[in-house]
């Protein structure tokens, strides 16, 4: 593809978060040897002074406005639907029944494909069209898949999917709708892994799944940036986020730690907060325990599809996030997001995914235990619509004859 020019990428190389081995960054790649995921490290000092966040201002409004801290080096590879710098609302009336006077929603329904996963697959997908990749395969709860059959069918890229047979409806469909060659699988998302897998060693097509490509979390950590821009860069107290693989956690992490190193940012970070649920908390029991690491959680269920991850595979990282800035883990109830989802939904008017509403159910479970104080600025990641959720959804109001009258 015929180059016009330079996004300004500052990345550097690829860097191992747990042998500190380094490689190089222009040509594709998956995990170290040692099993660990790979980070994209950028030259920050040249970051700073191509991009003073001040000029900022005058960018576009999704999230190639940080193009100097993306890996995407040829604005020709670039494959947008025109994901991120979603709206950051402030929830008053939903933060007075929790008892929270500065309570905010950053939502991310409101990306194209209706979830954050829109932003990982823009940027994964970009870079993986920049290297040269002829297609690629991967394993999702849902809507990763939706969202990187889009973006792989806009780059003219093959994809194959994989995903559990009871993951929403609307995920399989859309994958479908994009082009990708999806199959379902009775079990969880790590048997669509080992089935992607074992198609992979016959294919070639290279492996996108969570954190097995470098890429996916610099598009999610722009929620980070955002973040921080949306509020002048005066950051809150917590961001609370609903954890099945941890991209979206670690990507945070990993901004404020950039932005930081540039000179945008100053003083103590958010408190990251990761919320579970009770039927699949395998990060929430090694974060009680201790534990560097998480244990594959045995019989997995919840109503949260994206919380049904029974191993993350950047575990450690997670874990390292939620320790260095202070935060705490907490599991909640199906019953409890149902309930927040309904709670959202009439004191704001928005139809938050159950995932976002374990993270509105954990920032009322930490208020009633201290963690939280009544002032805190806090914000809650809704990490997509509830439309894609339908079954979740209120029955079907009364039906009336043209003839009947309302009840009173």
């Amino acid at each position: 593809m015929e180059s016009r020019g330079s996004l300004g990428s500052t990345l550097a190389y690829l860097e191992c978060p747990r042998c500190g081995e380094r490689f190089a960054a222009d040509r594709p790649a998956n995990v170290c040897g040692c099993g660990s995921p790979l980070l994209a490290r950028y030259d920050l000092a040249a970051a700073a002074a191509r991009l003073p966040r001040e000029a900022l201002a005058g960018r576009r409004a999704d999230l190639w406005r940080y193009a100097e801290v993306l890996p995407v080096r040829d604005p020709a590879c670039v494959v947008t639907l025109g994901e991120g710098f979603t709206p950051l609302l402030d929830a008053p009336r939903l933060g007075a029944s929790l008892g929270l006077s500065d309570l905010w929603i950053k939502d991310e329904g409101q990306n194209p494909t209706g979830t954050f996963k829109a932003r990982g697959a823009a940027v994964g997908v970009s870079r993986a069209l920049e290297l040269g990749v002829a297609a690629l395969r991967m394993p999702t709860a849902g809507n990763a898949g939706g969202a990187w059959a889009a973006y792989a069918a806009r780059a003219g890229l093959p994809l194959l999917v994989a995903m559990p047979a009871d993951a929403p409806p609307i995920n399989r469909r859309e994958t479908v709708l994009a082009g990708a060659s999806t199959y379902l699988v009775r079990g969880l998302i790590s048997d669509a892994g080992a089935l992607v897998a074992r198609s992979g060693a016959r294919t070639g097509a290279f492996d996108a799944a969570t954190l097995r490509e470098p890429y996916r979390i610099e598009g999610k950590k722009t929620m980070g940036y955002e973040i921080a821009e949306q509020f002048g860069w005066s950051l809150p107290s917590a961001i609370i986020y609903p954890a099945g693989g941890g991209v979206g956690v670690i990507g945070i992490w990993k901004a404020l730690q950039e932005m930081e190193a540039m000179g945008w940012i100053s003083g103590p970070p958010p408190r990251l907060v990761i919320v579970q649920a009770e039927g699949c908390r395998p990060l929430v029991e090694a974060f009680r325990a201790g534990a560097d690491a998480s244990t594959f959680w045995t019989g997995a269920e919840t109503v949260a599809a994206g919380l049904r991850v029974p191993k993350a595979l950047g575990d450690f990282l997670v874990l390292r996030a939620v320790r260095e800035t202070g935060g705490t883990a907490v599991a909640v109830s199906d019953d409890d997001i149902r309930a927040a989802m309904r709670l959202t939904a009439r004191a704001e008017g928005l139809w938050i995914c159950p995932e976002g509403a374990a993270a509105v159910a954990a920032a009322a479970r930490l208020r009633t235990s201290g963690f939280f104080a009544a002032g805190d600025r806090v914000v809650v990641l809704n990490t997509g619509t509830g439309l894609k959720y339908p079954e979740l959804g209120p029955p079907d109001p009364p039906v009336l004859d043209p003839g009947d009258e309302i009840p009173d």
